[in-house]
């Protein structure tokens, strides 16, 4: 019985490695016949004339020799350093996400009890204009970090932005 269970492994990766081989394939051929279906439509008057139906079957076989990528390098994501206090990611001044962001976190903070580092004004009624105050004077010690899509960043002090 063991002789029997061994020869069934064995002989089981072979199908499976086929039939990836043809999921591949089929995937390129459904792409392929809706491109077909596409340009070769059948409500039009008139059907594809030769010449039309060639430059259709060399765009398919262009397709069908493309190189697929099937692996995506990794990227380790690197700091971009601030260098003489220039922004390299994004605009020089702070985006409106940016504000909203520093002064719904510095809002909660103080209605949470922590201190103001600018003396209140008269006018402020709620956190959130005594934490709009002191974005506009730069007091909150605050990094901001610009990330690009391949992962790379920034961070970059208050200080640096334009006002």
């Amino acid at each position: 019985m063991s002789d029997v269970n061994e020869t069934e492994l064995i002989e089981a990766p072979q199908p499976e490695e086929l039939d990836e081989e043809v999921e591949e394939n089929a995937g390129l051929n459904k792409a392929l016949d809706t491109y077909r279906k596409l340009i070769d439509r059948k409500d039009l008057v008139e059907p594809l004339t030769e010449k039309e139906q060639d430059s259709l079957e060399k765009r398919i076989k262009e397709i069908e020799n493309r190189e697929v990528v099937e692996r995506i390098e990794e990227h380790e994501p690197v700091e971009i350093p601030c260098e003489k206090n220039k922004i390299t990611i994004g605009p020089p001044t702070l985006t409106r996400f940016e504000k909203a962001r520093i002064m719904g976190a510095r809002a909660l903070q103080l209605s949470l009890g922590a201190p103001p580092f600018i003396p209140i004004p008269k006018s402020a009624r709620i956190s959130l204009d005594i934490s709009m105050e002191e974005l506009e004077q730069r007091v909150i010690p605050i990094t901001i970090r610009r990330v690009l899509p391949n992962g790379d960043y920034q961070n970059i002090p208050i200080d640096y932005f334009e006002k």
